[in-house]
Order: C-alpha cells, then sequence, then structure tokens
C-alpha cells in the first residue's frame, strides 16, 4: 500500500498533464489517521465525479458501541455520519478549476433516516478490511455483527481539479492531502462530535422504529405523537413549519393511546385502528397534511423533523389513479368486468390505462407484492381522494339508476373496502371531503378541524342512519382472488447498445433500465434518488438471478429482499457505491410493474 507522502509527489508529478492520467491514482493509501481508497477516476472534469472511500480503525474512530449495539441503532449512526461528512465537505471543500473540479461530496439525505451505502461500520485490522467470504465485491463495507468495536467507512464523491482538460496538481494536492483528512478529523472522530446530538439521533431513531413495532400489539396500523408538527415549509421543502407558524398535533381524548420508547419514556399520541378510517373536514383544514404525515410514517425521521414520532405500519402503500401506464396481466377483475369487447379483465394488459384501470392495477399489484409474498403481509391502503378516479371511488344512488350495472363494467372501491379488511386483513386510510357514502363503511371517522383532529363516528354514523343513500351495493360477496404473475425474463432487457447493463436515475420520478424509461412518479412514497438507484440495480440482480420464466414476482421478491437483508445493499452491485438507499418490496415490485416491456404468464398456466 502507497502511503500519503506517495500519493502528493504523485499528483505533483501529474500536474499540467492531460486530465485522463489521474486515472494512475486509482488504488489506496494510508495515512495517519486513515486509509484512503480512489475506487473510480473521472475520464473528464465535466462528467460523473470520482469515487473515494475512506476507512478509520476503531482506535481512532472511537465510537462507543452501545451507539450500534443492535442494528437499528447503528442504521442510525451511519446516517448521522453521513450528515456529518456532508457537512464537513460543505465548510472545508472548495471550487477549483472547471466542470466539477474541487468537489468532495457525499450523497444527499432528506428528513428521513434510511439504511444508505454512504456509510458503513466495519471490522479494520491494520487499515485494511476483513475479507467477507472470499468475495472482493464485499471486501469493503459490509459491516460485521460479531465485531464489538468498528471502525467507519464513509464512500464519497471527488471533483478532480482541472483547468480546462488538464491537470492541477498542486489544487489536487490541497484536496485528497488537506481536505479529506481535515473533514475526517471533523465529521468522523467521536471526540470532535457533538456526543449529546449523536446520542439523540441514534435514540430518537430506536424509539421511532421500536413505536412502528408496537402498532400490532395495539391493533394500530397508525400513530401520530401529541406535539407533532406535521406541515412542512413547502411543497419542495420537506423541512418543518416553525412551531411558531405550525399548528402542533393533538389527539381527541377517544382515541388518545400512549405507547413506550426504549429511551425517552411513555409518549401519547393518535392511535389509528385497524379498520376503515376515513379522514374528512373542510379544504384546507389539513387532511391531505394528516395523510401525507402517514405515508412518511413508513420511514423513520431525523430529531427535530416534527415527525420523528409519527410511525406507520411498514407496509402502507399510497394508492392513486396513474393515467397512461401500462398494465401486464394484472387480474383487476375483483374491480372491473364485463368490458366492451368482450375484453379480459382476469389478465388485463394495457398500454395507455385509464384512471380506474390504472387505480384497479395499482391496488392488485400491491396485493400481489405483498399478500402472496412468504411473509403474507397484509398492506395498509392508504386513499386520497384528489387522486383517485371518481367512478371508481363511487357510484351514487341516481347513477346506479340512470346507468344499470349490467352496463357498468367497475365495481367501486366503496363496495370492495370492507371486504379487503374482512377477507384479507387489509386497512384503508382514506382522505374523503367529497361522498359521505363512504360514513356506510367506516369504521372510524376522524374530521380535521385548523390541523386539529376530532373523532365523528358516532356522528357520521347518526347521519349516514338518518339520511340513507339508498344506493345497491355492487360488491358481491367476497372480493375475490388475488393472482400471482410469472415475469418473462426476455422482457426485463437492461441492455442499451454496446453496453449489456445500462442503468440511470432521474431524480426521484424516473428510472432509465436499459432503453426505457421508468416512470415512478406516482409511487408517492420514494423519497431517495438513491433508492431509486438501488431499485435499478436490484431489477439487473433480480433479472440475472432469479426471473427465470418459472418463479413468479412475489417468489422473485421474497428471494431479492432475503438476499439484501442477509447480505446489505452491496450486493448488488459489481462495486462499492456510495450512493444507495434501502427501498420496500413493494416499490421494486412497482418499478418492475410498470415497465412498458414487460410481459408475464398467469401463475396457473405455468
Amino acid at each position: 500500500m502507497n502511503n500519503k507522502q506517495y500519493l502528493h509527489q504523485k499528483l505533483l508529478d501529474l500536474d499540467n498533464r492531460g486530465y485522463k492520467a489521474y486515472k494512475d491514482i486509482s488504488g489506496e493509501y494510508e495515512f495517519p489517521d486513515f486509509t484512503l481508497i480512489i475506487d473510480y477516476v473521472q475520464g473528464d472534469p465535466f462528467a460523473s465525479p470520482s469515487k473515494f472511500r475512506v476507512q478509520i480503525p476503531p482506535a481512532i474512530a472511537n465510537f462507543p458501541p452501545q451507539l450500534y449495539k443492535n442494528p437499528i441503532r447503528e442504521v442510525a449512526l451511519r446516517d448521522y455520519l453521513t450528515r456529518q461528512f456532508d457537512r464537513a465537505a460543505y465548510e472545508i471543500s472548495s471550487r477549483r478549476g472547471t466542470g466539477k473540479s474541487g468537489m468532495i461530496a457525499i450523497t444527499r439525505v432528506g428528513q428521513e433516516v434510511l439504511a444508505r451505502t454512504s456509510a458503513y461500520l466495519v471490522e479494520v485490522a491494520n487499515r485494511t478490511p476483513k475479507t467477507i467470504g472470499g468475495n472482493p465485491a464485499l471486501q469493503r463495507g459490509k459491516p460485521i455483527a460479531a465485531a464489538s468495536e468498528k471502525g467507519i467507512e464513509i464512500r464519497f464523491f471527488v471533483g478532480l481539479p482541472a483547468r480546462g482538460r488538464n491537470i492541477l496538481g498542486r489544487q489536487a494536492v490541497a484536496m485528497l492531502c488537506e481536505d479529506i483528512p481535515a473533514i475526517v478529523d471533523r465529521a468522523l472522530k467521536y471526540e470532535n462530535l457533538d456526543e449529546a446530538a449523536c446520542q439523540r439521533h441514534v435514540e430518537t431513531v430506536e424509539d421511532t422504529e421500536s413505536l412502528r413495532q408496537q402498532l400490532g400489539d395495539h391493533s394500530l396500523v397508525a400513530f401520530i405523537a401529541n406535539d407533532a408538527i406535521l406541515p412542512r415549509q413547502s411543497g419542495v421543502n420537506d423541512r418543518p413549519l416553525s412551531r411558531e407558524n405550525a399548528i402542533a398535533f393533538q389527539s381527541p381524548g377517544s382515541l388518545e393511546v400512549e405507547l413506550n420508547r426504549p429511551n425517552a419514556g411513555p409518549i401519547r399520541g393518535l392511535g389509528i385502528p385497524r379498520g376503515i378510517t376515513l379522514i374528512v373536514g373542510g379544504g384546507y383544514h389539513g387532511k391531505s397534511t394528516l395523510l401525507k404525515a402517514i405515508e412518511r410514517g413508513v420511514y423513520n425521521h431525523i430529531p427535530d423533523d416534527g415527525r420523528e414520532f409519527v410511525v406507520t405500519d411498514a407496509a402502507a402503500v399510497k394508492v392513486r389513479a396513474e393515467d397512461g401506464r401500462s398494465v401486464a396481466g394484472v387480474d383487476i377483475s375483483p374491480f372491473i368486468n364485463q368490458l366492451p369487447q368482450g375484453r379480459s379483465t382476469t389478465d388485463f394488459s394495457t398500454e395507455n390505462a385509464s384512471g380506474s384501470t390504472s387505480q384497479a392495477a395499482n391496488i392488485m399489484e400491491a396485493l400481489e407484492a405483498l399478500i402472496l409474498g412468504e411473509k403474507r403481509t397484509p398492506p395498509v391502503l392508504l386513499v386520497d381522494e384528489d387522486t383517485a378516479a371518481t367512478n371508481f371511488m363511487i357510484r351514487d344512488r341516481r347513477m346506479q339508476a340512470l346507468i344499470a350495472k349490467e352496463q357498468e363494467p367497475i365495481t367501486p372501491f366503496i363496495d370492495k373496502v370492507q371486504q379487503l379488511y374482512h377477507d384479507y386483513g387489509v386497512s384503508t386510510i382514506l382522505v374523503m371531503g367529497g361522498s359521505g357514502d363512504y360514513f356506510d363503511v367506516a369504521d372510524t371517522v376522524i374530521a380535521m378541524d385548523n390541523f386539529q383532529p376530532v373523532e365523528l363516528t358516532e356522528k357520521a354514523k347518526a347521519i349516514a342512519a338518518e339520511y340513507t343513500t339508498g344506493r345497491t351495493s355492487e360488491g358481491g360477496q367476497k372480493f375475490g382472488k388475488i393472482k400471482p404473475r410469472v415475469p418473462l425474463p426476455e422482457s426485463l432487457d437492461p441492455s442499451r447498445g454496446k453496453r449489456d447493463v445500462r442503468v440511470k436515475v432521474r431524480d426521484v420520478d424516473e428510472v432509465s433500465f436499459g432503453s426505457e424509461d421508468v416512470d415512478l412518479s406516482a409511487v408517492e412514497q420514494l423519497v431517495s434518488k438513491d433508492q431509486l438507484k438501488a431499485i435499478a440495480e436490484a431489477m439487473v440482480y433480480a433479472k440475472n438471478r432469479y426471473i427465470d420464466g418459472v418463479k413468479t414476482l412475489p417468489e422473485i421478491l421474497d428471494q431479492v429482499m432475503a438476499d439484501l437483508d442477509e447480505k446489505g445493499l452491496d450486493i448488488i452491485s459489481p462495486f462499492p457505491q456510495g450512493d444507495l438507499a434501502m427501498f420496500r418490496r413493494f416499490e421494486l415490485a412497482a418499478a418492475i410493474n410498470r415497465l412498458r416491456s414487460l410481459e408475464v404468464k398467469s401463475d396457473e398456466l405455468s
């Protein structure tokens, strides 16, 4: 292994040479306090930045083992280290030359705490990571549970400096031999951090995860803590409103429950029970704000986010209408049947779904991915009438009188929602401001009044009894079957041109997979570009290992997610990457389902 002095001289020797000569610095270098690893060097100052890692041994990092004594604490500490590195890099690095020259950066993080590949706790011996399973791709960055004390690996990006397309060697020396050690010293040594803030970050995440684990024991699907701040600064700024400008959440007594946190003790708040829950109220009173907080409650949040103690069942899925999406072989017959021209809905495919067919497909795909999985986890459906297809949600008495059921292929959601709960254990939370017909099927009714919840279940039931709708239920006796599908391997092609694999991510709403752009803008619970990148890599991984024309989609999801649980996100990538983040099996299924090239066969025919 070369040392810092060797790298220093090498960079000076490269001064003013062509930019591609930077390739010569790839490798590992021993610094006094850490090892610097240069995995990939960009070929042009305007190209994607170079990929670096630093590894700090336990004696230097010196983080107390109690901060990572269990898996959720370890995820929280890794998140904290990512944020500290980001802050220090922003303050220390500076622009040096053209293109991305001078940039030292780590992946960007939001309000959520995700398992990411940007930071790992690893066993580091003599600044060399322990080999894991003999696989070079996994030698670095894989957490080792048996180690009582762990070092740190941070993966980040560097824009190597240039003037035009010529190397600025002296500036590179300043970046690699001065700035990076300063960032390591400031952000990755426990003695230089705010110990109380670090502990609070870890304990808050652990407390939140504990609250989520308690939901089932209390027959709840969500919990919103008293004093939570739900409104955000804007539609493009996910930070909370200040307490001076926001109304703190307070549960009505009738729905208030008490849960316990392992670190901060008891906490009280609104518990949303299993079953069918309506969130009602006037416009601009906080209905959608509450639902948005519940959507994001599948994730843990940083301290002072305002929603750090808002938790939702991990299988909660936001569903909506999605006009124009493609659908491949989905059985939507529980909702839609007897289409004109005799088109089948038990094996429904289209390149341009309507609002109602897309919403039906979205629900059935979520049920397939979760209920038919090995763990058979019933989802919690989250629906906002503002993004739902009206004709899918309700068909009132007057419309039933005008258009007979024999001429209407759609069975509205109102007639299937209780069946979903009774037949499959699927709870539903709906924001509903325009149709009181749902009072008949609701188990709980919560009204939002000036951003405060009020339980109106009894009043809603009394109104439903006094003002009967007269509508006829069109849902039959049972919800219907949920059928698995078998993806055909030839329909998933990640290649493009001469490249066997080409995946690219554009923000949080689109993945390029081979020659195809996959629109994920309607998969609203994705919160990080890193999740999309990991999903794209996981699609390639699934294609290469499990999509064989025999396994069903739920079986494929089972195996991919089991591999991730056992081996971490590095398993889906051929080389260490610092910008992958964990996703749920539902989101992986959603991406596969939105491939316009996707072809499937029914498992019954396989």
